[in-house]
């Protein structure tokens, strides 16, 4: 080794001796009401989700229904169920939840979002999980507005020469 690339070295070690240790994150603190429930909020294209978690046997509620009543498709039931068999806590939590706005698929995604966000204020261990996952993400997409002189967002009338 020549006599700079010594000095690089030892440079180093000094380096790394003198940089403070990195302190570890604080553990985060569940969020949880009286009753022992997490709440969320879920929001996708116009829907909006109120989501309460408690543990229980797996029962999901929306707006007073069971969700097999509520979302008649498998796979917006499959859609809801997704935070759970990801953060492996299937069938150990009740669900009670509020939508409103926008249609079923809408309402889907708000739910799953709503009830994603609402384990990780019962359980904050899990966000890493769910964040990998996507479930954290809002969806931003929504449907754009309609302009003057136009059918539709874009659409233009139909044309006619005669």
């Amino acid at each position: 080794m020549s006599a700079s690339e010594t000095r690089t070295l030892a440079d180093l070690k000094e380096l790394a001796a003198r940089t403070p240790e990195i302190a570890e994150r604080p553990k985060l603190e569940p969020k949880r009401d009286a009753k022992g429930r997490a709440y969320a909020t879920g929001r996708r294209k116009n829907a909006v989700a109120r989501v309460w978690i408690k543990p229980g046997k797996g029962n999901i509620t929306i707006n007073e229904r069971k969700a097999a009543q509520y979302f008649a498709r498998p796979v917006l039931r499959m859609l809801i169920t997704q935070p759970f068999l990801v953060a492996d806590r299937y069938n150990q939590f009740d669900v009670i939840c509020t939508v409103s706005g926008g249609g079923l698929s809408g309402q889907a995604g708000a739910v799953r979002h709503g009830i994603s966000r609402a384990l990780t204020f019962y359980e904050p261990e899990l966000r890493g999980i769910l964040k990998v996952a996507g479930f954290l993400t809002r969806d931003p997409r929504v449907v754009e507005r309609k302009k003057y002189g136009r059918a539709k967002a874009r659409r233009s009338f139909q044309f006619s020469k005669r």
